[in-house]
């Protein structure tokens, strides 16, 4: 599986650059909510190209969408926040495999007016591991201590699971570097980092790429069952599109069916919207693909982003899930 390599920025140009990509990436994208030259609905939904999506996508493939009266387009980000603006502006509808950290901060913080119209996906394991070069001195997770680590984004899903798993055992946490997913690899095996927390598919390219080996199961111990990701959207979607938003968490949940039932419904999915070939889809770790949103299961996420920090207090959300 080709890595997709990109020159690093920090800073200000890192941020200006997640703005101009996201700028290229949606231009041209109908509004959302606008009508197809068939009657249907036409929703625009950003996504990341990872397992996350793929109930997405199976939903788009096997007719699920048009089943609801959607004609479903999708835009490939590498970022989901990088998609944010474009929510905030109506020009996306929806965000696929949207990491609930960061939606769940920016609706305490005031600046997104959350709604999840489902589940995307629940940590299982292997589905993201911390990652060192087959030759690496570190042996252990204690080993992590101060060494730098590769995340997509900080102060998000993958410290904050990475560190639960830490402090359960006793360990010192590391020092943590924002690289997206297919810079990962290239930043490995220049020595950039002394380790990548990644998920899959990345995870298993780097492994077979430069012969990585996993020093942590990323799913492992308290992150297990943790909600990572979701399909979100603002309250003012809702309201002003009420049969599409319920129409596509139909579909939505349908399809995860599927991809629960049918693993390998999700491998021959994949290939299909990510640099995946069908060898090596069989090899991925999965998520798991839960069929309906859990209040109970959400709230172990945010009382963790409040007990680490990342919320001021533990959000309920309840309110947040569109019925």
């Amino acid at each position: 599986m080709a890595l997709r390599r990109s020159p690093s920025r920090s800073g200000t140009q890192r941020l200006a650059a997640l703005l101009a990509a996201a700028a290229l990436v949606l231009a041209g994208c109908d509004s959302a909510g606008s009508s197809s030259d068939d009657g249907r609905e036409r929703l625009t939904v950003a996504a990341l190209p990872l397992t996350d999506s793929a109930a997405l996508y199976l939903a788009r493939d096997r007719g699920l969408f048009a089943k609801e009266g959607l004609d479903v387009r999708v835009q490939q980000v590498q970022q989901s926040i990088q998609a944010l603006p474009a929510l905030l502006k109506g020009q996306v509808g929806v965000i696929a495999s949207a990491n609930y950290v960061t939606y769940f901060q920016a609706y305490e913080k005031g600046t997104l007016d959350l709604r999840i119209l489902a589940e995307g996906v629940r940590i299982a394991p292997h589905m993201m591991d911390v990652l060192v070069p087959g030759d690496s001195a570190l042996r252990t997770p204690a080993d992590l201590a101060g060494k730098k680590v590769a995340v997509a984004v900080l102060n998000n899903i993958q410290s904050l699971t990475l560190n639960a798993i830490l402090d359960s055992r006793g360990a010192g946490r590391p020092a943590y570097r924002q690289i997206l997913f297919p810079q990962m690899g290239p930043a490995l095996e220049k020595g950039q980092v002394d380790a990548v927390h990644a998920v899959e598919p990345f995870s298993t390219a780097i492994q077979g790429e430069l012969g990585a080996r996993v020093l942590l199961d990323g799913g492992s111990g308290p992150a297990r069952g943790l909600p990572a990701s979701g399909y979100v959207t603002t309250r003012d979607f809702v309201e002003k599109h009420p049969k599409a938003a319920a129409g596509f968490r139909r579909a939505i949940e349908a399809a995860s069916r599927l991809a629960a039932e049918n693993p390998d419904a999700v491998r021959a999915e994949l290939p299909k919207y990510s640099k995946v070939t069908a060898e090596q889809a069989e090899k991925l770790h999965l998520p798991t693909y839960p069929v309906t949103a859990d209040p109970a299961q959400l709230r172990r996420l945010t009382r963790l982003m409040r007990d680490q920090g990342m919320l001021k207090r533990a959000v309920d959300p309840t309110p947040l899930l569109v019925k």
